[in-house]
């Protein structure tokens, strides 16, 4: 089922330490935030609608598992939600690892509420963010399906900083002809500007990487 945009975020909680995955449930709540705990990665993955809005707080020393593993192999399960890190054991390559691995925060236990409110507030952010840069990606690219062979020729040349009369004669055509295949191409792209359509053209390149 698709999310709205209006969707309520859940911070995911996942730490083996029921007293602490439920007070800090409990701090979560009290700010206004929809939080749900879990005692293990298999009881986390087994949850419903995990690709819901918002983000995960993730112990990094968990049964039969280690947490920075675990951060790293999410995306790999189709799991994108930023993750914040959190450890009774940490120590500086451990927090390098896991901000490489992108992890939004790294927190050592004990942490203040505030740190781990504000931490959440900036995955959400990031999630958020990253939603939202997807979902123009992917209109996108359902403009860039509306155009036709010759209008992607030209729009590529285009977005390439050529001028019509370079285009026009790489491809064998009149000046007119390319400005009217231009023309179409920046409509139904929908395109404002011409930095606005090398931007659109920058993201398509890096979709089909």
């Amino acid at each position: 089922m698709p999310n709205t945009p209006d969707e309520s975020p859940v911070v995911h909680i996942v730490d083996d330490d029921a007293d602490l995955g439920d007070g800090l449930s409990s701090v979560l709540r009290s700010v206004g935030l929809n939080a749900k705990t879990y005692r293990s990665t298999q009881e986390f993955l087994g949850a419903d609608n995990l690709d819901a809005p918002g983000c995960i707080v993730l112990d990094i020393r968990l049964p039969g598992t280690n947490g920075l593993d675990f951060q790293e192999k999410l995306v790999g399960l189709g799991v994108r939600l930023p993750v914040i890190l959190m450890t009774g054991h940490g120590d500086i390559p451990m927090s390098v690892r896991a901000m490489k691995a992108g992890a939004v925060d790294f927190l050592a236990k004990p942490f203040r509420d505030q740190d781990m409110i504000d931490a959440v507030t900036a995955a959400i952010n990031r999630d958020r963010l990253q939603r939202a840069s997807e979902q123009q990606a992917v209109a996108i690219i359902d403009r860039y399906a509306t155009l036709s062979p010759r209008e992607r020729e030209v729009m590529a040349l285009v977005t390439a900083g050529k001028m019509n009369k370079q285009i026009a004669g790489e491809l064998g055509l009149s000046e007119v002809t390319v400005k009217i295949h231009r023309g179409a191409g920046i409509r139904k792209m929908g395109a404002r500007s011409l930095a606005e359509l090398v931007r659109m053209a920058d993201t398509l390149k890096n979709r089909t990487r």
